[in-house]
């Protein structure tokens, strides 16, 4: 499968006052065309600085990035922006509260010239029901939505922009667990009908283990490990990524029992 996004030797650093602060140190993978690259570790692990990296809004002090093949610019355009699309964690601060969900859908369109301008106000409709809301709730604020439902208008948004790469940063942190579930079945099936690709930020490795095809292990700036994600699971080989997943919740017995096994193993490393 050929990729559609290379990070290739991507250093970060930020002046903070006299100092330089290494925020990422030589961080090199792929992502392939349709797959969910999921991006795991803890806060100042460095995975918002290679998401806020991809997506333009900072610039690499050292590396390149290639999206198709072709480098990205240090000052994305238009169509660089609408090939590569952001859902937040908050989707609340995301969407203009003085626009409706309809109006929020249609500038997406206006501003990337997609589709007949005749046809955008019946497209909006068409994208909240594709995300498993009704069309009606074009007429509604984004205050009159609950959370859930909010990051299904943010998700439909960056539909609208007919993107190629999706950044999810958090998408699902400031959900409830049943709504958490719905959003990550949606994310899936979207994924499989569109063959979407995904860099999936999370600090929860619990979250990724039905939606990520590889995961990569991120701990102050440096990429520890990445792999398929059923290996991660089964045969971490970073002793940070076996303290992690011993903090994942278990569901079963077997989780349990792999759970316990990977301590043992990390306690006799200590």
């Amino acid at each position: 499968m050929s990729a559609l996004l290379s990070v290739s030797a991507v250093s970060k650093e930020f002046n903070v006052g006299s100092r330089k602060v290494q925020a990422l140190s030589d961080v090199s993978f792929e992502v392939a065309k349709g797959e969910c690259l999921a991006i795991v570790g803890e806060s100042g692990s460095g995975k918002s600085t290679i998401a806020n990296i991809i997506l333009g809004i900072y610039g690499a002090t050292r590396g390149t990035l290639l999206f198709n093949g072709h480098e990205l610019p240090a000052k994305r355009t238009l169509e660089n922006r609408r090939a590569i699309q952001l859902v937040q964690q908050n989707p609340l601060s995301s969407l203009n509260l003085r626009r409706s969900i309809g109006a929020s859908l249609r500038l997406a369109l206006d501003v990337h010239d997609i589709g007949p301008r005749s046809g955008r106000a019946a497209r909006t409709g068409e994208l909240l029901e594709e995300v498993g809301l009704p069309a009606e709730y074009r007429t509604r604020s984004p205050a009159a939505l609950s959370g859930g439902q909010r990051q299904r208008v943010a998700i439909a948004r960056a539909l609208a922009c007919q993107s190629e790469l999706v950044v999810l940063d958090e998408p699902t942190s400031a959900l409830d667990v049943l709504v958490q579930a719905r959003v990550l079945r949606l994310l899936k099936d979207l994924k499989d009908k569109r063959g979407l690709t995904y860099v999936f930020i999370t600090h929860d490795l619990s979250v990724v283990r039905n939606i990520a095809d590889r995961v990569a292990v991120f701990e102050r700036g440096k990429l520890l490990e990445i792999c398929q994600t059923d290996e991660i699971f089964t045969n971490p080989q970073h002793p940070y990524t076996r303290r992690l997943i011993g903090a994942v919740p278990v569901v079963s017995r077997e989780e349990a029992a792999l759970r316990d096994r990977l301590l043992e193993r990390e306690n006799g490393n200590a």
